[in-house]
This record gives C-alpha cells, sequence and structure tokens, in this order.
C-alpha cells in the first residue's frame, strides 16, 4: 500500500476531510490523494497558487507577510494551511485538515532561499504546525520529494492524534 492509498485509508476510518494548498508542487499533492480509489469521500479539494499574489487572494495569506518575507517562509505554509481549510469549507463547515506546500523546485534561488528550501504547512482545528525541508536534486527531485514528505507529515500527524 502506498502512503497515500494509508492516509486515505486512515482519514475515511476517521471520517476527516482534507483539502491542500499548493506552490512549488503545483497540484501534484492533491493528485497523488486523488489517485488512491475512494478519495472524494476525503479530499474536498486542492487550490495551486503558483503565483505569490495568489497567495494571498486565494487563500488568504497577509500581503504584509508575503511582503516582508516572501512566500518562501513558515509562516506563509501556516497560513496557506489555515487558508484552505476555510477556502473549502462547504456548508459552512470548514475542512478538518488542510496541508500546504511553499518553497523553491530550483534550479534557481528565490528572495535569498536556494532551491530545496521548502515549508510544509498543516492546520487542523485548533493547531497548525510546519516542517521546513532542506531537499536536494533537481526540480523534480524536489516536487516529488516535497510530496512524499507532505503525506508522511499527515500520516505522523494522523498517528499521533490516534494515541
Amino acid at each position: 500500500m502506498t502512503l497515500a492509498a494509508d492516509v486515505v485509508a486512515q482519514l475515511t476510518r476517521r471520517r476527516l476531510t482534507i483539502a491542500v494548498a499548493e506552490s512549488l508542487t503545483g497540484g501534484a499533492l492533491v493528485s497523488e490523494l486523488v489517485s488512491v480509489p475512494g478519495a472524494s469521500a476525503v479530499v474536498r479539494g486542492g487550490v495551486v497558487a503558483y503565483q505569490t499574489e495568489l497567495k494571498h487572494t486565494l487563500l488568504g495569506v497577509d500581503a504584509n507577510l508575503l511582503a516582508r518575507h516572501g512566500p518562501v517562509h513558515p509562516d506563509v505554509a501556516a497560513s496557506m494551511a489555515t487558508g484552505v481549510r476555510d477556502r473549502l469549507a462547504v456548508d459552512g463547515h470548514p475542512v478538518d485538515i488542510g496541508l500546504a506546500t511553499t518553497g523553491v523546485a530550483g534550479p534557481d534561488p528565490q528572495g535569498g532561499h536556494g532551491p530545496g528550501t521548502v515549508f510544509v504547512g498543516l492546520a487542523v482545528p485548533g493547531e497548525v504546525r510546519v516542517v521546513e525541508l532542506a531537499l536536494s536534486g533537481d526540480r523534480q527531485a524536489i516536487r516529488s520529494g516535497t510530496v512524499s514528505e507532505s503525506l508522511a507529515m499527515l500520516d505522523r500527524w494522523l498517528a499521533e492524534a490516534r494515541e
């Protein structure tokens, strides 16, 4: 069983919904989740906010935060994860889990951050956490690594929340 299939199975058993906000992964993370049969029961959807301005207009990331730090910052990942929970609400019910990726896939640095600098945000009611990744390889390896590490972060949270 793949990690995505395991995560979808856990979400389904626990009746939790998820939404994804992506930048450098460009939809690859939500694509990995929806590749699992039955994912429609738990995956609300995803937002690809590749351009910095869209992080503000689509996900509600504070414009001053983006102006001060740029899109590659832990607070931006946290805000994207929180924002996607609210923005993909259905009938006034926010998504249970928001997962977000922002970073530099390369080949060039962005905003003083080198390729492989990535932040993954996870937001649930009452808690937001961010993991910083330092990935290596070419653009595709960094994007793939971000997807894998994002799923692993979600899997760890699900394991902790079970205890």
